[in-house]
């Protein structure tokens, strides 16, 4: 008979004398631990995030720190309270539905009443990002598509036929400016959200179809926020990659170091959010194909602007389908496409990815039922007014748009590098100009813009604003006045550096100095459920 092998002879040494209880102890206990050092490895979250948020956990339920917390919370949830009735002051509550309808007129004046509560003039070009353009035709043409299209609904494409020709051409029209072949494809969401989602929910049910089953997406720090709400949607883990200091992109190498197993993702952004800067999707394509794992460009905010940049003589990167390893791109019509609020585009490389991305039921007793998106029954008017906008604007003026908005964009960015006392957040790369300051708190100069009428994007991690710039800011000495007010609130702030920050841009201040992340999520939260309130007749 051979000899038992040099670990078999460790294990039985091991137990050895030992007491039957004993070796089944000591076997539970070891496949326990096994366990419990696979679900670390394997956590949606990091060990140190995870601890750090049982340690938060523990220590909120001391009574008299929950007392305090308790005490705090309904006072910031007053004063959202407080926002909402002064806001809402004078304006008619409407609690119940009225007894009898009201007149068509009435009704229009109500909403025109609504539209008014607002505290910024956003058709003046004030507002950063939020409205793409002020265009009365575009505008005309996108409404009067909707009033033809309003009741349609493109999951019935047996009687609406003409609603899903118009969205696989607005899909086809999108691949051909993202450079696409033939194979490529996608479909229309309601938003970027939506997109993100559905490039999340397709490469996850592709890994399942490979065997993995508890996928991981690799994104950078700078990312949209719309990938931690798919992973949580979904069941994803997320790997956050940190950005270079000074560019403000993605350190590729950490991304290459980050690449594991579980990995069914890389994301890049075309430009990000917070900044403005684009990852160097070149060299996200040569890890992709390197790795064979899919890269996801996302292109919501300035893939609109980005698809034209070229043709109006401005460089931009190389991003698209050109690449490789591209392997899904979303873009949102709603935004630089200049289409009414709620449609975007998720398009991909081979149908087989799509495949992914729908959702079928076989057994219901209803039938069998699909469904290509998130929704269900879908708003046929959107696509229509998406169709509608994109052939009304056409290449020609989508181009000639694109060029006033990046002069428009890199003047402002010249003119701002030049104001002593703020500095500007890496090269930006197409709409989106992102400041700070190492002299005073920039949010405080965001509160005296605030009071000029400007409403800027707040970032944290650093601190600082941005202004997305949009065709409304092109229109004639909107962004001369913008630096003119940046640079005279600029010498302010360098003149009289105190004073507390009030206001929105306050609790973006003292939010970065919660180590308690939970506890900004509950403010959030709070914030949120303000905007739900009604302030009811007898309340203070």
């Amino acid at each position: 008979m051979s000899e038992r092998p040099q670990p078999l002879k460790a294990i039985n040494r091991l137990f050895e004398g030992k007491e039957p209880w004993q070796i089944v102890t000591m076997t539970a206990s070891s496949v326990l631990a096994v366990v419990w050092a696979h679900s670390l490895y394997n956590a949606r979250e990091s060990i140190t995030t995870r601890l750090r948020r049982e340690f938060f956990r523990w220590l909120r339920q001391v009574p008299i720190v929950r007392r305090k917390i308790d005490e705090k919370m309904a006072e910031i949830n007053n004063d959202f309270r407080k926002d909402v009735a002064k806001r809402l002051s004078g304006v008619t509550v409407r609690r119940e539905l009225p007894e009898k309808g009201l007149s068509p007129e009435e009704v229009a004046e109500e909403v025109k009443d609504h539209l008014c509560l607002g505290a910024y003039d956003w058709k003046s070009g004030t507002v950063s990002g939020a409205v793409y353009h002020v265009s009365q035709e575009i505008s005309r043409v996108a409404c009067d598509a909707y009033a033809l299209a309003a009741y349609t609904n493109p999951l019935h494409s047996d009687i609406f036929p003409g609603v899903n020709k118009m969205e696989a051409e607005i899909v086809r029209m999108t691949i051909n400016l993202f450079h696409g072949d033939e194979d490529c494809c996608g479909t229309v969401t309601t938003g970027g959200t939506e997109s993100i989602i559905m490039a999340c929910k397709a490469f996850r049910d592709l890994a399942y179809n490979k065997g993995i089953t508890n996928p991981q997406i690799i994104v950078p720090s700078t990312v949209h926020s719309a990938f931690d709400k798919a992973a949580q949607y979904l069941g994803l883990s997320v790997k956050t990659i940190k950005v270079n200091p000074d560019t403000l992109t993605v350190d590729v190498a950490a991304v290459k170091r980050a690449i594991g197993r579980r990995t069914i993702l890389i994301v890049g952004s075309a430009p990000n959010y917070p900044y403005g800067t684009m990852d160097d999707i070149v060299a996200l394509s040569d890890v992709a194909m390197d790795y064979d794992i899919p890269l996801h460009v996302d292109a919501c905010l300035g893939g609109f602007v980005t698809a034209f940049m070229a043709d109006a003589g401005h460089t931009i990167p190389v991003f698209d389908f050109r690449l490789p390893g591209v392997s899904s791109i979303s873009a949102d019509t709603h935004k630089y496409g200049y289409a009414p609020k709620g449609t975007s585009v998720i398009v991909y490389r081979k149908p087989e990815y799509r495949h992914c991305q729908y959702t079928v039921t076989t057994e219901w007793p209803g039938g069998v039922y699909g469904s290509p998106t998130v929704n269900g029954s879908r708003a046929g008017g959107l696509i229509a007014v998406c169709w509608a906008t994109m052939m009304f604007v056409g290449r020609t003026r989508y181009i000639q748009m694109t060029d006033e908005i990046i002069t428009t964009a890199r003047y402002i960015e010249r003119e701002l590098r030049k104001i002593d006392g703020i500095f500007i957040f890496g090269k930006p790369a197409t709409t989106v100009v992102a400041f700070g300051s190492k002299q005073f708190d920039i949010f405080k100069m965001a509160e005296l813009l605030h009071k000029k009428g400007w409403s800027l994007n707040a970032l944290q991690f650093p601190s600082g604003v941005h202004i997305c710039v949009t065709h409304t800011h092109t229109q004639a000495g909107v962004a001369d006045r913008f630096v003119g007010d940046v640079r005279s609130t600029a010498q302010e702030c360098l003149q009289h550096t105190g004073g507390p920050v009030q206001g929105k841009m306050a609790i973006y201040g003292v939010a970065q100095e919660i180590s308690d992340r939970s506890l900004v999520s509950d403010i959030t939260k709070h914030f949120i459920d303000s905007t739900y309130y009604l302030p009811k007749p007898d309340d203070d």
